[in-house]
């Protein structure tokens, strides 16, 4: 039996009181004693990790975990403090009194500061009573914390994380769900906004009630993915999250851990994979979160030219320090172990690649070689995607990236910074500029379209139309078109079949689904109730249809971060502002032909090449009467005649409809 336990000396700090009744003696106040510990304490070599910055699975070491000692249950407590003078556990179990429950500072020099509370029950409130070397004194919440107060409460809960997950199937063959060629279309949600009770005060839904809706609903528009905002917990709600207090915590506004258990166990039932934001580049200055943690700048850097993030008013993580970076890695890793997550998209990756980011001249420090690289982000960055793809090579890393920094989502022994994929930034802001233009002037920016396929096989991209497209006065995605409503709607059933032709992989924040006319609140719900209008339930339809027919076609997806997946038939044609391109499989004969045409003009007879002769069936066109559009097509498709137009030795002679997008697949019956 005793080879579950490790031999530990403890010197215990605690007073007699109602929280260690019945605590042997030898545990008590400046007892130096023997005893037998679960292997959750730390041992020399989790010491040794941890100070090299390789220890990415503290949380089944620091923070609060149950055990038992001499037969007495309790709580070990375990927080990383170096500076401190001296640390005790505050909570509702010694009436927040700081001198009942003085924590130990190892004699290792890792700077933790351990120790037993009897009898803590699970769901317990407390908080660390830090004071500092010059004996200033702080209440903060546990950085480890796997379960917090709902806000504005802010003291952290014990709380254990058993659950009997249901997900074994798709646990068993997510990996081919989440691979580079496999069919990736996200649906990026906000939780508190989603869907509302405006019975009850128009709250926000829970896990749970999230978990009766939104698989059903995702599953029914044929995603394959969804991605929630940050659910780590987070004073202010108005940050969506992105201002993290605690890394290890889904918030407690929409019930316990586990209720978030039950919502992913849910989803992964329904064969949906699910992503999570995360946010390693800053962090809220609130006094009980992890700034000036011991007293010190412990977890961020002193200089605010490298600490103070200018525009979010946050502090920024010293990359540089091991300790931080097993704290953050240990936080990815943990989601990916206690709540079966399958992807991780990281926030602002390149906030942490450039010193000099949102800086001006000389508020900013250089790096040891003079330049503006913040190489301490980037030996995390990699460490951080190695140990993921080690531990679980059936998930996926996503960057947020906005820059031109290369290799991103290449491999770290390559050179890489190790991502799996990439938000392909440049393609979002240059096909919005361009369908917000009236089609009379597209001609004019026909190249801010055909640009995206001279990088597009750099980097493993994701083409996303996120929640920062459609917030801060920027409008609904159907408010950025042009024309009456109508047009609008023409225009965008066209952007999204462009968009899921267009290789890479897809991401569509809520609610762009059907084209919601107001800009997002988060304070409110969706407005479902368009739904009862023809052009929002036909827009609604439209992507439903997409999803479905991208899903069943490997030539939208198999060869996404290839050339070979890709071929123009034309680009050139900008005094018509029609494209048109071929989708390649891994089976050279399983081809797709998609043409665009992005002016409110039907364009007869137009001649386009295709790579074979024989028929050709339309198969998707987005001005269907079904999805709200004039009912302009092709009777079902067209033979290919053997007569050459561009490059190729066979072409096809179109209808193409007012703002459409029309899909062709070769083979089948005319």
């Amino acid at each position: 039996m005793f080879s579950d336990y490790v031999l530990v000396k403890l010197s215990y700090m605690v007073k007699r009181n109602s929280s260690n009744e019945g605590v042997p003696m030898s545990l008590l106040a400046n007892h130096a004693e023997a005893v037998f510990l679960p292997t959750a304490a730390l041992t020399d070599h989790d010491i040794y990790l941890f100070k090299q910055g390789s220890h990415f699975r503290l949380y089944e070491k620091l923070g609060s975990h149950a055990m038992a000692v001499d037969g007495v249950p309790g709580i070990w407590f375990a927080v990383w403090a170096p500076n401190a003078s001296a640390v005790s556990v505050i909570g509702e179990f010694n009436q927040w009194d700081a001198s009942l429950n003085a924590l130990r500072l190892r004699n290792d020099g890792s700077g933790i500061w351990e120790g037993f509370i009897a009898d803590v029950r699970n769901g317990a409130s407390y908080k660390y009573r830090i004071v500092s070397a010059d004996g200033n004194m702080a209440d903060k919440g546990d950085p480890f914390a796997p379960y917090w107060e709902a806000p504005p409460l802010t003291a952290s809960r014990v709380w254990n994380l058993d659950y009997a997950w249901g997900d074994a199937a798709w646990m068993a063959q997510r990996g081919e769900k989440n691979r580079l060629d496999a069919a990736t279309t996200i649906y990026e949600i906000h939780l508190g906004s989603w869907r509302r009770v405006p019975e009850e005060g128009d709250r926000s839904l829970t896990y749970r009630e999230m978990a009766e809706w939104l698989p059903n609903y995702v599953a029914d528009m044929n995603f394959t993915h969804v991605e929630f905002m940050p659910v780590t917990e987070h004073p202010f709600y108005g940050s969506w999250g992105y201002q993290t207090t605690g890394y290890f915590a889904p918030t407690a506004r929409y019930g316990t851990p586990q209720d978030f258990m039950f919502l992913v166990d849910a989803l992964h039932q329904q064969g949906i994979g699910v992503i999570l934001d995360w946010v390693p580049s800053h962090f809220p200055d609130d006094a009980h979160g992890l700034g000036h943690f011991d007293g010190t700048f412990l977890f961020e850097h002193a200089d605010p030219r490298q600490g103070y993030h200018p525009d979010w008013h946050s502090s920024i993580f010293n990359y540089g320090r091991h300790e931080v970076r097993a704290f953050l890695a240990s936080s990815a890793l943990f989601w990916l172990d206690k709540y079966h997550i399958d992807g991780l998209r990281v926030d602002a990756v390149a906030s942490m690649l450039y010193l000099d980011y949102g800086r001006k001249e000389g508020e900013w420090i250089p790096n040891r070689y003079g330049g503006r690289e913040n190489l301490d982000a980037v030996t995390f960055l990699r460490d951080l995607n190695a140990a993921v793809y080690r531990d679980y090579p059936d998930t996926q890393t996503f960057a947020e990236e906005s820059t031109a920094w290369p290799m991103v989502s290449r491999p770290t022994y390559t050179g890489g910074l190790g991502f799996g994929m990439k938000w392909n930034m440049g393609w979002m802001h240059d096909t919005l500029a361009y369908f917000s233009q009236d089609p009379i002037h597209r001609k004019y920016h026909h190249a801010q379209l055909i640009f995206s396929i001279w990088y597009a096989f750099s980097e493993n991209f994701v083409l996303p139309f996120s929640h920062d497209e459609v917030v801060h006065g920027k409008g609904s995605l159907i408010g950025k078109m042009p024309g009456d409503e109508w047009q609008q709607f023409a225009n965008l059933r066209a952007l999204y079949g462009y968009m899921w032709g267009h290789p890479g992989k897809k991401l569509l924040f809520m609610g762009c689904e059907f084209g919601q006319k107001r800009e997002w609140q988060h304070e409110e719900s969706l407005e479902w109730s368009v739904l009862q209008y023809p052009h929002h339930a036909g827009l609604q339809r439209w992507v439903e249809d997409l999803n479905r027919f991208y899903r069943s076609e490997p030539a939208l997806y198999q060869q996404d971060f290839s050339p070979d997946g890709f071929q123009w038939m034309d680009c050139n044609d900008g005094e018509n502002s029609v494209l048109s391109f071929v989708r390649h499989a891994n089976n050279p004969e399983d081809m797709l032909l998609v043409v665009c045409n992005f002016t409110p003009v039907v364009r007869e007879n137009y001649q386009i090449g295709v790579p074979v002769g024989g028929y050709w069936q339309e198969v998707l066109n987005s001005d269907a009467e079904l999805y709200g559009g004039s009912g302009v097509g092709n009777f079902g498709g067209r033979e290919a005649a053997p007569v050459a137009a561009g490059d190729m030795y066979h072409s096809l002679t179109l209808r193409l409809p007012p703002l459409g997008v029309l899909y062709f697949k070769q083979g089948g019956n005319a």
